[in-house]
């Protein structure tokens, strides 16, 4: 099985989940059929081989990019433009995937960036609270309640063929915290990078886009040689 056949099995036969607190809604993109046509397309087209790949490690999925379209920092949008590959989801812009498809674009497009690297959100899953989007963090119950659950999610991407050498993972805050903590007690991977969360860039620090850029194509392509 190739490296997307394997993630995509793993997505689409995630079996039964852990408990959430109260009030706290699990969002399963891959229960919807039209994304499943999708993530299927998005994982033939990109991942179909048994390259080794270096993870770089969001949050989790939120309610108008990959909470749609099953990939990360992936909206309708980006997924139509910026990888080819067409879908009727309502056609709603996201501030994170603008960012990453600039970023990827500056890497040398699509085609190159996704034949070395691979999204994986430390929850392939998301959550949502009051309407909002929740991170997994953002709960100690949650947190813990899906621990297990998370760390399978990144040993089977090891697995399947992601470096164990070095990640990537974006979020320098609480996400990198809890990160670091996971690998400290499982040692999932010889060296974790942090890089600034996309969202926070676009939200609070647009004017330094330009260096946040050159941050994350220095550290990915030295990553590369790693």
């Amino acid at each position: 099985m190739t490296f997307g056949s394997q993630v995509l099995d793993f997505y689409l036969n995630l079996g039964k989940l852990p408990k959430v607190p109260t009030g706290v809604e699990v969002l399963n993109p891959f229960q919807n059929t039209d994304t499943q046509v999708v993530v299927t397309n998005f994982f033939d087209k990109f991942y179909n081989d048994n390259n080794q790949r270096i993870l770089l490690i969001p949050i989790n999925p939120g309610r108008f990019g990959s909470g749609v379209t099953g990939i990360p920092f992936t909206d309708p949008i980006q997924l139509a433009a910026a990888c080819g590959i067409d879908n009727d989801f309502k056609k709603r812009t996201e501030l994170s995937s603008r960012f990453i498809y600039k970023m990827i674009e500056e890497l040398g497009g699509v085609d190159d960036f996704y034949s070395k690297f691979y999204f994986s959100s430390v929850s392939p899953l998301g959550f949502v609270k009051d309407g909002k989007n929740l991170n997994y963090y953002d709960l100690p119950e949650l947190q813990n309640n899906w621990e297990a659950f998370m760390l399978n999610n990144l040993r089977n991407k090891i697995a399947f063929g992601a470096s164990s050498k070095i990640a990537f993972v974006i979020g320098r805050g609480k996400n990198f915290k809890y990160m670091n903590y996971l690998n400290k007690k499982y040692q999932l991977f010889d060296k974790l990078i942090d890089l600034p969360h996309p969202r926070w860039v676009m939200q609070y620090r647009l004017k330094r886009i330009d260096e946040f850029m050159l941050e994350y194509k220095e550290k990915l392509e030295e990553g590369l040689t790693y």
